[in-house]
């Protein structure tokens, strides 16, 4: 019988995942040679992009075997700006491989990875990669691990030699030593008795871990407390009930580059990640609004979530499918339920890297990609016609950074508008917005590299050339106190006149809250029907901002009073009642513009550390922290996006290409009002441009 586990690689850029999945793929047979990130020739990372830049950009799906298990496999991206692969990979995994630099330990994108699931409530086992490397430190890792995610690691192996002396591991439950044959390419492990000097090491170690196990189990407790020895299967069994809780963390050692530790950690995935039957049931809505539970069986009516499209320049649109229940077939039809309409799977691939393997049927559990689906985009679910359920979607960060973009002539002006709509299904956190005001396409993202990644793909993929101008930074408006106002509009023409009148009252609202509106209307002085037009028209104006175009947040907004007509009331009036309403209070309350803070992360040599400090502070930089690590210093700080232009070159060029850095957005806050004016006039001066390029 063959079982299944769904699992992923998450962790910060260059910590090791890629590698870790292609050892993977080559131990369970799946590759018969070893590729490398650094060469290009890894499986895993299979984009043009991928491999001139040796990062991975978009994840890649594969499945392997190991011990009468299928394992689907999701490499996901180390780098901010792809943030949203992780996010959706998270959404519809049953468990996960955090992996972390034995030097780096914990960093700010394994801080973020690691929040993304426990969004989601997915299991994880910790693997401490690079053991090999100078400065490498599994014990510091470990108590990075319990002081900065707030976990609660058990140590399940300990490390024979250190650095480059790095042999192998011990493992704490059968207190056996394995080192891994480097002729064999690490694919034999040769167990063998620890060293006889580590005997003490290894008995307080093993006896953390098994009074973890028993924590889970009364029975197990009850017998290890007798006095009891307890067997591996056991242990394992106590540790897996605490795993599936996501009340503890396994933490394994090795170095995926150098062959060892890989064998252990597929082991591990077995023993402690759930299979689709014990995973968090995935929940869904039916018509009726009443949430339901899925069951992980192909008995059941189906019902799986589009997490990912893709286009393949062989097959053409690919959208990857977890299925969550029931089962599946070619040329089957499901309904689209988020958007009532109909969809035929016209071929089902089992995706390996960019490779397509073709199935004729699915069933719970299973991570596909199907071929002919039209009107489906991520975050749609899909389902079986007699059970139409909207699944639990995910979260789809914001961009932060935008650039004005436009075709290098006129008639590849269709051309580029076709390319930017299809990337834009693909990747949710990538917008596109046409502003009127200006007459510009602005294509917004997560940051400098992921838009630089999106031009590459145009004149790749697409043939499209395109010019780009200046990264914009992604600011947002808010409002500094309460204020009321009322939108009147009324408008007589020979015929029917419209008539949309309606009172509101607005005040700043939490960090992050977005837009919240208050239904306050008593005794139908404005009738039901008409409200959700005056809150469609509120959202529109606040979307469109009050000063600069950009959007208006975190603001509560309550309705409460108006007035209409018998006659001449309609939705449109109420509409543009509402819209008028939201400006007039929002200027009498006064708007400022917020600004997007990066939390910044500069390793750097002592020898540096005073050139990275004085030039942090020049960028408004506000010093956080710092950290002693072997021969360099780790300073953490928040800079605003907007003094970080171009701060690769000039960190490179300051440390002699020495120090690196890793950033990633933290949160808004208010832009000091001399650089706020700066950006209103700029924002005026582009509307008025626009305006006569219009009249042009």
């Amino acid at each position: 019988m063959v079982r299944h586990r769904n699992i992923g690689l998450m962790a910060h850029i260059d910590a090791g995942k890629t590698t870790t999945t292609e050892r993977i793929l080559f131990y369970t047979g799946v590759s018969h040679r070893l590729g490398e990130v650094h060469d290009g020739a890894a499986i895993m990372d299979w984009m043009e992009q991928e491999q001139e830049r040796g990062i991975t950009i978009t994840s890649a799906a594969t499945t392997c075997f190991w011990k009468d298990h299928s394992i689907n496999i999701i490499d996901t991206p180390g780098h901010v700006d792809f943030t949203i692969e992780v996010e959706r990979s998270l959404r519809v995994l049953d468990g996960v491989i955090a992996v972390f630099c034995a030097v780096g330990g914990v960093q700010p994108q394994s801080e973020t990875v690691w929040r993304q699931a426990d969004r989601y409530g997915v299991p994880r086992l910790a693997f401490i990669n690079k053991m090999d490397r100078t400065g490498a430190d599994h014990a510091r890792c470990v108590e990075m691990l319990q002081s900065r995610l707030g976990c609660r690691p058990v140590l399940m192996q300990l490390p024979i030699g250190s650095e480059d002396a790095f042999q192998g591991v011990i493992d704490l439950i059968t207190r056996q030593a394995m080192r891994f044959d480097d002729t064999s390419k690490g694919m034999t492990v040769l167990a063998e008795p620890a060293p006889a000097e580590m005997a003490e090491e290894i008995e307080a170690a093993r006896q953390a871990l098994v009074e973890t196990a028993c924590e889970f189990d009364d029975a197990l407790m009850e017998r290890y407390l007798g006095g009891e020895e307890l067997s591996a299967a056991e242990i394992k069994s106590g540790l897996r009930a605490g795993v599936l809780k996501n009340a503890v963390v396994p933490v394994l050692l090795g170095s995926a580059f150098k062959n060892k530790g890989i064998q252990p950690l597929l082991d591990a995935v077995i023993d402690f990640l759930p299979s689709p039957q014990e995973a968090t049931p995935m929940t869904g809505r039916d018509e009726a609004g009443q949430e339901v539970a899925l069951k992980a069986s192909s008995q059941e009516p189906f019902a799986a979530l589009a997490f990912k499209l893709m286009n393949d320049p062989y097959v053409g649109s690919l959208t990857f499918l977890r299925v969550y229940s029931g089962k599946v077939c070619t040329g089957d039809t499901m309904v689209n339920a988020g958007r009532d309409r109909k969809e035929r799977i016209g071929r089902l691939l089992r995706m390996h890297a960019n490779q397509r393997e073709e199935v004729k049927e699915v069933a719970a559990g299973d991570i596909v990609a199907a071929v002919g689906l039209k009107n489906t985009v991520t975050g749609d679910s899909l389902c079986s016609p007699e059970r139409p359920l909207k699944l639990a979607s995910m979260h789809i960060p914001d961009p932060v950074m935008g650039l004005s973009i436009r075709p290098v002539s006129k008639p590849l002006a269709e051309k580029l508008g076709q390319a930017l709509h299809r990337l834009q299904a693909e990747d949710p956190s990538f917008r596109v917005e046409h502003d009127e005001q200006t007459n510009q396409t602005v294509i917004r993202g997560m940051g400098e590299l992921h838009l630089e990644i999106i031009v590459d793909r145009l004149r790749r993929e697409f043939k499209v050339a395109a010019e780009v101008g200046a990264p914009q930074v992604a600011y947002r408006e808010a409002v500094n106190r309460p204020a009321a106002a009322e939108g009147r509009y009324i408008k007589q023409t020979g015929g029917r006149g419209q008539y949309g009148h309606c009172k509101i009252e607005i005040a700043p609202g939490e960090p992050g809250s977005g837009i919240v509106f208050q239904d306050k209307i008593v005794g139908g002085v404005i009738p039901r029907e008409y409200i959700p037009a005056v809150e469609k028209g509120i959202k529109d104006a606040c979307a469109k901002g009050v000063l600069t175009g950009f959007p208006l947040v975190d603001l509560t907004v309550s309705l409460v009073d108006g007035s209409f007509h018998e006659v001449d009331s309609n939705e449109q009036a109420f509409f543009i009642a509402g819209s008028m309403a939201l400006k007039d209070a929002a200027r009498s309350a006064g708007v400022g513009l917020l600004e997007p803070v990066m939390k910044l992360e500069v390793t750097t040599p002592e020898d540096y550390l005073g050139d990275v400090m004085g030039d942090l502070s020049s960028r408004r930089g506000r010093v956080q922290g710092m950290d002693s690590r072997p021969s360099v210093q780790v300073v953490t700080a928040l800079v605003p996006l907007a003094a970080m232009f171009g701060y690769a070159t000039d960190l490179r060029s300051s440390t002699q290409g020495r120090a690196t850095f890793s950033m990633e957005f933290s949160h808004y806050e208010p832009l000091p009002a001399s650089l706020a004016q700066e950006v209103i006039e700029k924002a005026r001066a582009e509307r008025e441009a626009g305006a006569r390029g219009l009249a042009a």
